[in-house]
């Protein structure tokens, strides 16, 4: 049975939530000549079948009709008498400043490199926001997603701002090369997209960082293994120092999946093999410089073994053969 309300209040002593139902869930009546007091940076909006129908900014009031105009008219046009409790959902809404809201990418975004194909990055920051239309924030969120404790609605917009985050990269970045040294921009970038996106859920958004967009940890020690090697002058020197790297891997992971594709002997051997691979990236580096040039077969050759110890993918083993078989 519906509680019956006399006394409309929200009295919030954090100043943290942003929306606050009356009653949290389920129906109520409200009395006629009930009391609603709206405090200061609070709205009172009255609200029922997904609509926001009158609203009260601070201040003590008698609820009656003439000062409930929309609820009045929309009690009478249900037949209930000018006595009879109706029934309605009040949302308090805090109008102040929500700042440094936390944003992250619960699940890793894909972004397309030029160099590296298909990796997942994570990103982190802080936004600030504040409601500034009431009643289209109530309908537009409340009453389209029926959402109102301020978990979902913080879990709402930080959606929307991975979104918006992902599209930006998409179209604007070619390489996770670029990223670090443009955070700044991104975040401008993201901001603005998302200021339209807020307006139109009447929200006014402040500010929006990027603190940082990280690799997964496999990405960055390629990453990392390509600078080192940068110095031998060719892909084909950084392919084995790769291929030193999944060996080393599985000798420290035997149980894990890459150690299914090299045995046990590789983790056994291991410190024998990475010292020789390095040796020999080093050395066919030198003979390159000094006109020694290995056939498109021989690189075939060490392609294939590359791939068969798991070092490059299926994509990069393809795209590799095919541009060396160009060149028989």
């Amino acid at each position: 049975m519906p509680r019956l309300m006399e006394v409309l209040e929200f009295l919030d002593d954090t100043g943290s939530t942003m929306v606050k139902r009356i009653p949290e869930s389920g129906d109520t009546e409200i009395k006629w000549g009930a009391q609603l007091t709206v405090r200061e940076s609070q709205v009172a909006v009255f609200f029922r079948d997904g609509k926001s129908l009158d609203v009260f900014g601070p201040g003590r009031y008698v609820l009656q009709t003439q000062n409930i105009p929309v609820v009045g008219k929309w009690v009478t046009s249900f037949g209930y008498g000018p006595t009879s409790p109706f029934r309605s959902e009040v949302y308090f809404l805090n109008m102040k400043l929500f700042p440094n809201l936390k944003w992250g990418t619960r699940e890793p975004i894909l972004f397309r490199d030029e160099e590296l194909k298909m990796i997942r990055l994570r990103g982190h920051g802080i936004f600030s926001i504040q409601i500034k239309d009431a009643m289209l924030f109530l309908n537009k969120v409340v009453g389209t997603n029926a959402i109102y404790h301020d978990s979902d609605i913080e879990d709402y917009l930080r959606n929307i701002v991975v979104t918006r985050l992902t599209d930006i990269l998409g179209n604007q970045k070619k390489s996770i090369f670029d990223i670090p040294k443009e955070l700044n921009y991104l975040s401008v970038a993201v901001k603005q997209g998302l200021v339209a996106d807020f307006d139109g859920l009447g929200l006014s958004l402040h500010d929006f960082y990027i603190n940082s967009i990280s690799l997964p940890p496999e990405v960055q020690a390629i990453i990392d293994a390509k600078t080192s090697m940068s110095a031998l002058g060719s892909m084909d020197e950084f392919m084995k120092f790769k291929a030193a790297i999944a060996l080393e891997s599985a000798a420290k992971n035997p149980e894990g999946s890459a150690s299914a594709g090299v045995g046990m002997g590789a983790g056994l051997g291991m410190g024998f093999m990475l010292p020789k691979m390095l040796q020999d990236a080093i050395q066919t580096g030198q003979g390159a410089q000094g006109g020694i040039k290995e056939s498109p077969a021989d690189k075939i050759k060490k392609l294939k073994e590359l791939f068969d110890i798991g070092a490059i993918s299926k994509e990069e083993y393809e795209e590799k053969k095919k541009k060396l078989l160009e060149e028989i």
